[in-house]
């Protein structure tokens, strides 16, 4: 188990402080952790609840192409090279740990229910194949062949092959232990200024805790999601990733091999973590008009997080400006999960000077937001 106080471990010696800090124990900061620490640099991880916040409510999609967005070139382009990267991560992590984290690559299925929310989808489809996305158009019959489970009214859809899945209440206990055996410390006690953290580099993947670290425009996104069971226990009457519009409202099903099916999620301009009467409806209404078989499921949990989100809904990577030997690895929003591992190699990159000129990092460093 990862525990200690770094001042325990390095005593007075200058030679024996931590030459990494990074501030914030979700997957994000746990990966950079197990990086800089696998490259030999003493590192130790500030957080008091690892994997407390966004992650422990995030379905983990590995969804470049289903994610990607009018107007977020720069983003998808990021969002494609890490979910490329996903592959060797998820088997090193696997080697190095021994643990199962739900790595699962049958792929996404985009759907529309009714006329109007196949010709919405067929926009954005359109759009993401003019990028160059692998997306696949297929024909009602098309799609139950490859899911039967899905509702007859179900107009039309689309194949994203390379959309994933992880699980990333496996994920964060993995690379946690990763980052212990790599050598990494984890100090749990809360970070509550920068000033009192003492190493050659911080690192600050304290997802909306940021804001109030460092001042950067990083805000929180409210996101309610329910998690159902098969009445057996078995495996959901579904595998690939559901991504869908059902009479305008949009919702993904993910299903996991232990019997649990994750349906989310709003986005919501709030701060609160209530769940609400309204969203489990609304989730539950379209996720059964999808696919009827979960009407039948067990609702074993509803719970609402809060993702990290920026002006331009893209994260915050590299040097803080005017804070020396302060980077910044935030603001993911929806995507923490898919960009845990370039994240993680472009800042240890940083850190020990590999990555100094890496064009991937212009886009989203922390100065785009200056007004002067």
């Amino acid at each position: 188990m990862l525990s200690g106080d770094p001042s325990a471990t390095a005593g007075a010696d200058p030679f024996l402080a931590p030459e990494v800090a990074v501030v914030g124990g979700g997957p994000i900061g746990l990966a950079v952790a197990w990086r800089c620490a696998a490259r030999g640099l003493r590192v130790v991880v500030h957080d008091p609840a690892p994997g407390s916040g966004a992650s422990g409510v995030a379905a983990g999609m590995l969804a470049p192409v289903a994610e990607a967005y009018f107007g977020e070139r720069e983003l998808t382009r990021l969002l494609t090279e890490s979910a490329g990267r996903w592959p060797e991560f998820a088997a090193e992590l696997t080697e190095a740990t021994g643990h199962d984290i739900g790595y699962r690559t049958e792929g996404t299925l985009m759907v529309g229910l009714t006329a109007d929310d196949l010709a919405e989808a067929r926009r954005l489809w359109a759009y993401q194949q003019g990028l160059g996305l692998p997306v696949t158009p297929l024909r009602p019959s098309q799609l139950r062949e490859r899911e039967p489970a899905l509702a007859p009214r179900v107009r039309g859809g689309a194949l994203a092959a390379t959309d994933h899945q992880v699980d990333p209440r496996r994920l964060v206990p993995a690379l946690r232990l990763a980052a212990e055996r790599a050598g990494a410390v984890l100090v749990a006690e809360p970070v509550r200024r920068l000033s009192d953290v003492v190493a050659g580099t911080t690192v600050v993947a304290a997802g909306c805790g940021a804001a109030a670290l460092t001042g950067l425009p990083v805000r929180p996104v409210k996101g309610q999601v329910l998690r159902l069971r098969t009445p057996d226990g078995g495996p959901p009457g579904f595998r690939h990733v559901i991504r869908g519009y059902a009479d305008g409202e949009q919702v993904y099903l993910v299903p996991r091999e232990n019997g649990e099916v994750v349906v989310g999620a709003t986005v919501e301009e709030r701060t609160d973590r209530t769940v609400t009467a309204a969203a489990v409806l609304r989730l539950l209404r379209a996720a059964t008009d999808l696919l009827p078989e979960l009407a039948e499921y067990d609702l074993v949990e509803t719970i609402a997080g809060l993702r990290p989100g920026t002006p331009d809904n893209a994260p915050i990577l590299g040097p803080l400006p005017g804070r020396p030997g302060v980077l910044a690895a935030t603001g993911h929003h929806r995507h923490g999960i898919v960009l845990t591992p370039i994240t993680a190699d472009l800042v240890a990159d940083l850190i020990t000077g590999a990555g100094v000129a890496e064009p991937l990092l212009a886009p989203f460093r922390a100065d785009r937001f200056r007004t002067t």
